[in-house]
């Protein structure tokens, strides 16, 4: 069966995407279209906050985008030797905002130091409303935009042309929702109804079921594993 990822590739030298890893080993023959595009801006501003660590109790990442942009500004201004962050992070697994809202809620917090959060211009306000509810500080700066991918379009053009309609459609955000459903719906025409909607992640499943979408799925954490477990349950295999 035919399984269509609507995401980017994560990059690596020597590995597949871990995706279509996972939905291989499953019997799957899943294929990955790029989404979106995206433009890093005010990265001076976050590299003038990232030399001043003093000033904060620790940072927020909710997005890869994000953590590229802080990679980015180390990358290009500082020794070679922190060109990779090394960070240690907590509450990888809480899945959204709202599970990481409340990780960040639980912990004992003995600083008025804010939290900075480098964020995209599509950032939810759940987050910072969960923790400005609980008296935490948080420091939002956008530091990268989102856009469609420009070859978006032609991409899924092709692969209906070519594949066919798929038996599973994964959205990994409400971008990618707002970007490709349309299109998507368009193409597969009278067959949508036979296709298997899934979501990364339940803010995403929202996002489709604003639009109309039945979703069959919603990974319990984003992760491939989980992801695969669910697209196999919903294709009852």
């Amino acid at each position: 069966m035919k399984v269509l990822l609507l995401k980017d590739p994560k990059e690596s030298e020597n590995e597949p995407d871990p995706y279509l890893k996972e939905l291989g080993l499953d019997g799957l023959e899943a294929t990955l279209i790029p989404v979106l595009a995206f433009e890093f801006i005010s990265l001076q501003a976050l590299l003038e906050k990232l030399f001043h660590p003093e000033q904060y109790h620790g940072l927020i990442f909710t997005s890869p985008r994000a953590v590229e942009a802080v990679s980015l500004c180390l990358k290009n201004n500082c020794k070679e030797e922190v060109a990779e962050i090394g960070l240690v992070s907590q509450g990888e697994n809480c899945g959204n905002a709202e599970k990481l809202a409340g990780y960040i809620c639980s912990q004992e917090w003995t600083s008025s130091l804010p939290l900075l959060f480098p964020c995209g211009a599509l950032k939810r306000e759940v987050l910072p409303r969960m923790l400005r509810d609980k008296g935490i500080a948080l420091e939002s700066l956008t530091v990268y935009q989102t856009s469609e991918h420009p070859n978006l379009q032609e991409s899924l053009r092709n692969y209906f042309s070519q594949q066919g309609v798929p038996a599973s459609i994964a959205f990994f955000s409400p971008s990618g929702v707002k970007y490709c459903l349309s299109q998507v719906q368009k193409l597969a025409g009278d067959f949508v109804p036979q296709i298997k909607f899934s979501a990364i992640g339940p803010t995403t499943a929202e996002a489709l079921v604003a639009e109309g979408v039945a979703v069959s799925c919603t990974a319990s954490s984003p992760t491939p594993q989980d992801l695969a477990a669910a697209i196999k349950k919903s294709l009852q295999l």
